[in-house]
């Protein structure tokens, strides 16, 4: 089978193909016959060298991937050949809060990813993929989907008539949009592209501001009434307009890190308006099953950008480099 790997350093460059055996699965274990996985900022950073210089080489990439069930080891009972299923970001973080421990399983970092023809995983690092999504659209739901869900529902409150600010027009933003208009929320988005913010109009976001436009946008937001719920992308430099933002006894779910994740932070606000400021690390294996619920009942379709090919790993990766994109990328296997 073919496999991509980050090999003899990082760079976009080095993420490259090549032949190796063909994997069977062990005791507990399943073997999937991947069809299409998907680029998060993270996988960026990862064939960058920049998420972890010290990432052992080669490493299979990708976190997020959606395949059928080709066999089974012994002992697996809870899925049969053919099935169709997606890994989950952390394999051994099934439920409950939150450990150290479940980082050292997360695909394509701690461990080999999904940018292969044919990868084995715990019988119980999967879920079913929903009837009415393809592939395509499965594989892009493991980190992005699965963050904004735990954000917003899971480590997060949102209720009908709540008002949710999101960021820009990735992967997570975007989800982010889509999960809190079906649970009846007011949204509020970011953008500094016209043809983009056009975009998040059409898809239900009450107002969109330019924040090139607005670089006081917190501000702004604040002045008109403020947020209940912040859905922070953008890092440090954002982090402080999105504290602005919030009203008092409301909540920033930290989770991007596109500005950065070092510098000056005011944290008076944080204590005066008693926020809940909060850190979001995708999700477990039981916030999966409840967003699989949620996109089933509200036939919810994530927003697909652009699709390439498995040899086009290199130009998919520089796409996101490019910041163009609207919604996820997806690499087919």
């Amino acid at each position: 089978m073919r496999q991509a790997v980050i090999e003899g350093g990082f760079g976009i460059e080095r993420v490259v193909w090549r032949e190796v055996e063909d994997p069977a699965p062990g005791p507990g274990q399943v073997l999937v016959r991947v069809r299409a996985t998907s680029l998060n900022y993270r996988d960026y950073l990862v064939a960058k060298g920049q998420y972890n210089p010290k990432m052992p080489l080669p490493r299979v990439p990708l976190s997020d991937g959606a395949g059928e069930v080709v066999a089974l080891g012994a002992g697996v009972s809870n899925w049969a050949v053919g099935d169709r299923v997606a890994g989950i970001f952390m394999q051994t973080w099934l439920d409950g809060q939150y450990r150290d421990l479940y980082g050292k399983s997360a695909l394509g970092g701690a461990i080999d990813g999904m940018l292969a023809e044919l990868v084995v995983l715990d019988a119980h690092g999967l879920v079913a993929i929903p009837d009415h999504l393809s592939f395509a659209e499965a594989a892009t739901l493991p980190c992005a989907a699965v963050t904004a869900w735990n954000a917003l529902f899971e480590s997060g409150d949102v209720k009908p008539g709540d008002t949710v600010l999101v960021q820009g027009s990735g992967g997570v933003s975007v989800f982010a949009l889509q999960f809190a208009k079906a649970a009846g929320a007011r949204v509020i988005a970011t953008s500094s592209q016209p043809a983009k913010m056009e975009r998040l109009k059409a898809m239900g976001a009450d107002w969109v501001l330019n924040y090139k436009e607005e670089p006081e946008w917190g501000k702004v937001i604040a002045k008109a009434g403020g947020v209940d719920h912040v859905v922070e992308v953008g890092g440090i430099g954002s982090l402080e307009q999105s504290i602005v933002a919030v009203r008092a006894g409301g909540q920033v779910s930290v989770i991007g890190v596109l500005t950065g994740v070092a510098g000056s932070l005011n944290i008076a606000p944080i204590l005066h308006k008693h926020l809940h400021v909060q850190g979001i690390y995708v999700g477990s294996r039981a916030m999966f099953l409840n967003l699989s619920r949620a996109l089933s009942q509200n036939q919810i379709r994530p927003v697909i950008d652009s699709v390439f090919s498995g040899v086009q790993i290199q130009e998919a990766l520089r796409h996101m480099e490019g910041a163009g994109h609207f919604g996820k990328i997806v690499v087919e296997v």
